[in-house]
């Protein structure tokens, strides 16, 4: 699955003005769950996720953007549609877990 790198200033662009449902995955370089969470992310295909766009944040690079979604523990998942949360996880999934989540929020 392809990711977008997301910051504070691509935010708006990526984001708000997202039609399709977007994934959110706060993550840290030297958080063991997260780079589990990216492998899995990863592993799902492109048609397992048609109409998810994937966008990283990482925390330590982010503070302001992980503050302004309240990351108090990650991995954490936020699903945005039409620019509102949708719903929000906190820990690794695995992949039927996640693709069930985006056939349910889609």
């Amino acid at each position: 699955m392809k990711h977008t790198v997301l910051t504070s200033l691509t935010y708006k662009t990526e984001i708000e003005q997202a039609d399709e449902l977007v994934l959110i995955d706060f993550w840290a370089s030297w958080c063991g769950p997260c780079r589990a969470m990216g492998s899995v992310l990863d592993d799902i295909s492109d048609e397992d996720a048609v109409g998810v766009k994937l966008c990283k944040v990482n925390v330590d690079d982010e503070p302001e953007l992980s503050d302004a979604f309240d990351i108090r523990v990650i991995p954490t998942l936020v699903f945005i549609k039409n620019n509102i949360v949708v719903f929000r996880t906190k820990g690794s999934k695995t992949a039927e877990q996640m693709k069930e989540l985006f056939v349910k929020y889609k």
